[in-house]
């Protein structure tokens, strides 16, 4: 590693977290901070992406002045519009491109190149397939219209469930017990909740649906079938063909491997995270420059 090598930065922030990541001749320095969703929250995912860069630029041992010189993206869930990302492009140093999370969990997951499909299901959700070189997805409009399967999606649902078994709409389970229990053990308390819960509260709570279900537990098993019908809808919508590897990646992706197995279907593990993701894609940038 040269001082004259180019620097690049790679930031990936989602609904639980963000990253970043510095790479000169190879990495040398990571930061992490908190949630970045900027449509829950724009400033506060503002200022997690500038910590977690700061962060990475005292690992690395630089200074704030050298990241000026950085070539960089950042793929960052909730980005709408070209607005938004220009708008985030501005706060960040060097020249960093913007977009939404789904470019470098696909370029992580595949890697540079090459076919597939990716389920990526954390906080949020969203399914994409890559096809020479071209990329199409569905979902990931965020948790109000979307994000099925999601652990976001998964905490949520869980709530209704619970209280419809309150209104005697359905047999209470022992999952339907335990979150009431936690939310304070009144269902006017899973209201309160719910009238501040952001997706990564939600997302909180998917821990509980895994381990129920894990139990046995039959509304945690729904809440799962549920989403793993989504999942096959959208593969099937992308026009994925049995040829073509699926990768499952994201906290929950794994968890939906036995439910979306079929014989003709090829799964493989992720070449690499979506941190990766958006150095691959930075450095391309830097090629291109």
């Amino acid at each position: 590693m040269a001082q004259s090598d180019p620097l690049f930065l790679g930031i990936d922030g989602g609904g639980t977290g963000c990253r970043a990541a510095l790479w000169r001749g190879g990495p040398i320095g990571q930061g992490a901070a908190g949630p970045a969703n900027l449509t829950s929250d724009f400033e506060g995912g503002l200022a997690n992406i500038a910590e977690a860069i700061a962060r990475a630029a005292q690992a690395a041992g630089l200074s704030q002045k050298d990241l000026h010189h950085a070539i960089g993206h950042a793929g960052l869930a909730g980005v709408q519009s070209e607005a938004m990302a220009r708008r985030v492009a501005e706060a960040l140093p060097g020249r960093c491109r913007v977009t939404e999370d789904r470019d470098i969990a696909i370029a992580g997951a595949l890697g540079p190149e090459g076919d597939g499909a990716v389920l990526a299901i954390g906080t949020g959700s969203f399914v994409g397939l890559r096809r020479d070189g071209a990329i199409r997805a569905v979902g990931g409009w965020g948790l109000q219209l979307s994000d099925q399967a999601s652990g976001a999606w998964l905490g949520r649902a869980a709530l209704a469930v619970t209280l419809e078994a309150v209104d005697g709409m359905r047999a209470r389970t022992a999952l339907c017990n335990a979150l009431l229990d936690r939310m304070g053990g009144a269902p006017q308390d899973i209201v309160g909740f719910a009238a501040k819960a952001t997706p990564a509260a939600y997302g909180a709570l998917a821990p509980m649906v895994l381990e129920a279900a894990e139990a046995g537990d039959a509304l945690a098993c729904a809440l799962f079938e549920r989403g793993a019908r989504w999942l096959d809808r959208a593969l099937a919508a992308l026009g994925h063909a049995a040829h073509e590897p699926i990768c499952l990646t994201g906290g929950l992706g794994p968890r939906y491997r036995a439910a979306l197995d079929r014989p003709d279907r090829r799964f493989v593990a992720p070449r690499g995270t979506p941190l990766d993701g958006a150095l691959i894609l930075a450095r391309r940038a830097g090629a291109r420059a």
